[in-house]
């Protein structure tokens, strides 16, 4: 049974705060009975932003059992995965168990297809029955349980020649690659700072290939290891072991490795708060920064770059690009070497 249909944003799933829509809401409804404009999914696996899972991992000191008494109490609180911290989410992947009749034959889409939803845990209604596993090293969950997808929710089918582990890693971070693309031109200096990361080296391999011979890719991590695999990766030209979280050793370590020029294009990718003026101080005059993490605050973004005299354009990390999806996946496919990365990160 559907019931009648209801606002394509999911606004009549909100219960609070009244009038607004799912993401900013405190609390909306999870029960498991579709309108004929929404789909729902059996839900296998949940994917929680970095931003998120690294908050959670610190809140239960990396304890298994915390980890899921705080994802559990998150959703039966508020109907949804959205880190009241962060205010983020992530997002997951399920099989389509049902589809609202208004919306069954007018979309691509059949019961049985199995998708990644491109929207976030943090609007989408979602029901936790039972935990199977937790990866604290991959930022998934696996689950048993359902969720529902509105009408103008975004979703892309899962690829049969990827594995679905692999595909949910790269499908979270999929804008990143994507805006990177729009951003990057020939002849740029690009620091990605977290270029160890997910969504950093998805990054750093396509900045690498927009710059060309005389461009300039920077990843900057603070781990030895993440620097150490950079290299062995060959698709930066300096591996900077910096903590991003101290603005002006960043912008020595640029300085020292760009002349004094500084870069041309930043894209901001870490987990963790207070880095939002060491990627102003690393950018030129007139350049361009691409907070892509969740942890940014753009009130302090504003304000530091205000209090620097720095004139840059900040991009609010918009997690969507027009075919983000397919882009992504297409990077899998071109690169053997990233390939073999996130099979063995995620298989």
């Amino acid at each position: 049974m559907t019931l009648t249909t209801a606002s394509p944003y999911g606004i009549h799933r909100v219960i609070e705060p009244k009038g607004v829509l799912p993401q900013p809401a405190w609390k909306i409804d999870n029960t498991m009975e579709i309108f004929d404009n929404e789909i729902l999914i059996d839900v296998s696996a949940l994917n929680i932003d970095s931003a998120s899972f690294t908050q959670i991992k610190k809140e239960a000191a990396g304890d298994v059992a915390r980890v899921e008494a705080i994802v559990r109490r998150t959703v039966t609180e508020r109907g949804k995965m959205h880190n009241p911290v962060t205010g983020s989410g992530g997002m997951l992947i399920g099989t389509v168990l049902q589809i609202g009749a208004k919306l069954a034959g007018k979309i691509d889409l059949e019961v049985g297809d199995k998708i990644a939803t491109l929207v976030s845990l943090s609007l989408t209604p979602l029901r936790i029955d039972a935990v199977k596993k937790i990866h604290l090293d991959k930022d998934q969950i696996e689950i048993e349980g359902r969720a529902v997808l509105f009408e103008t929710g975004l979703f892309a089918k899962l690829p049969a020649d990827i594995p679905e582990n692999v595909a949910l890693a790269i499908l979270d971070v999929a804008g990143a690659p994507a805006q990177t693309a729009r951003l990057v031109q020939a002849g740029h200096t690009v620091v990605v700072i977290g270029g160890g990361g997910k969504s950093g080296t998805l990054c750093v391999y396509e900045a690498k290939k927009r710059v060309g011979p005389a461009g300039l890719v920077i990843g900057v991590s603070p781990f030895a290891k993440d620097c150490e695999r950079m290299r062995e990766l060959g698709w930066v030209d300096h591996a900077l072991q910096v903590d991003a979280t101290d603005a002006v050793a960043l912008m020595e370590a640029v300085s020292a490795v760009t002349g004094g020029r500084m870069a041309d294009v930043v894209i901001n990718c870490v987990n963790i708060q207070n880095t939002e003026m060491a990627s102003i101080l690393a950018t030129r005059d007139g350049g361009k920064i691409y907070f892509f993490s969740m942890a940014t605050s753009f009130t302090a973004a504003a304000l530091g770059a205000e209090g620097v005299g720095k004139d840059i354009e900040m991009i609010v990390g918009n997690g969507y690009a027009r075919d983000h999806a397919k882009f992504a996946l297409a990077l899998l496919r071109e690169s053997p070497k990233l390939r073999q990365l996130f099979d063995e990160q995620y298989v």
